[in-house]
């Protein structure tokens, strides 16, 4: 029996430059001329998840005098088949018709999305392709999506990151959230200059509490000057995956004597204090 070379066996199977493209990593600077060549990065998780379910395609046809379109990617191209629905058509056409809606800001954005249903009626199968579909399109180059984490090599700034030397941005935000306010409208009109694209990439909300304060005592650090605050930043290509916790996240029923809120809204590490 030949030896088993393991190295060349798993060196086929996985390629270094898939690899270096998720995990490309640069300069705060860098990311903007990405989003300067494809606004569409900066997406919103509603736009994100229409586009997903659009690169799949549909089908049409009439049922009692009504056009029906049926969308393929609830055909679960992702894995052949194994959570196709079936016999769905129409309430899934209300469904995409909601993440189109929020994409483009029609007002649904703003409430919660709630699939009611009897037993067996493919609510979780629902939840389950759709987690599927946006783990696999961001590690397409159609839906590539960054975060970003703030970095101290040298320990300059030990007072505001303590004795770590990278800290991970907690919420995986959009890089684009680090501009200033008053500068966020003039730089987005720049960088969608000259683009024709089917919504408005904007930059909605703030920093996530944490990043807000390492962002605050930085501006005090070096006097407002928000170029050297940004030297404190490294933009991060960023993979959804539900195992990691990363971009999609899962909360399971519990009986209601040992509900606990904090998984869903995080809760203080009293170790740290």
């Amino acid at each position: 029996m030949s030896k088993l070379d393991i190295s060349s066996l798993v060196g086929k199977l996985i390629e270094v430059e898939n690899y270096k493209q998720y995990h490309w990593e640069g300069t705060f600077q860098d990311y903007i001329e990405i989003v300067r060549k494809n606004p569409m990065v900066a997406r919103n998780a509603f736009q994100r998840a229409y586009d997903m379910i659009l690169t799949y395609g549909t089908d049409s046809y009439t049922d009692f005098k009504k056009n029906i379109v049926k969308y393929k990617f609830f055909s679960d191209p992702v894995d052949n088949g194994k959570d196709a629905i079936y016999g769905l058509d129409v309430p899934l056409m209300k469904l995409v018709h909601f993440f189109k809606s929020a994409a483009y800001g029609y007002g649904t954005e703003k409430r919660v999305l709630l699939l009611h249903g009897p037993v067996g009626s493919s609510k979780s199968t629902i939840a389950r392709l759709l987690k599927k579909g946006l783990e696999r399109y961001s590690r397409t180059d159609e839906g590539k999506l960054y975060t970003f984490r703030w970095i101290d090599p040298e320990k300059k700034i030990q007072h505001i990151l303590g004795t770590v030397t990278e800290f991970p941005d907690p919420m995986h935000d959009e890089p684009l959230k680090l501009l200033p306010d008053e500068a966020r409208v003039e730089v987005l009109e720049e960088l969608q200059k000259g683009h024709k694209l089917p919504f408005r990439v904007q930059i909605q909300g703030d920093l996530c509490p944490p990043s807000r304060l390492i962002y605050r005592e930085l501006m005090k650090h070096y006097a407002g000057d928000w170029n050297k605050v940004m030297s404190h930043v490294r933009i991060q290509r960023m993979i959804l995956s539900e195992r990691d916790r990363v971009g999609i996240g899962t909360f399971q029923p519990k009986d209601e004597k040992n509900q606990d809120s904090t998984e869903l809204t995080g809760d203080v590490n009293y170790r740290k204090i």
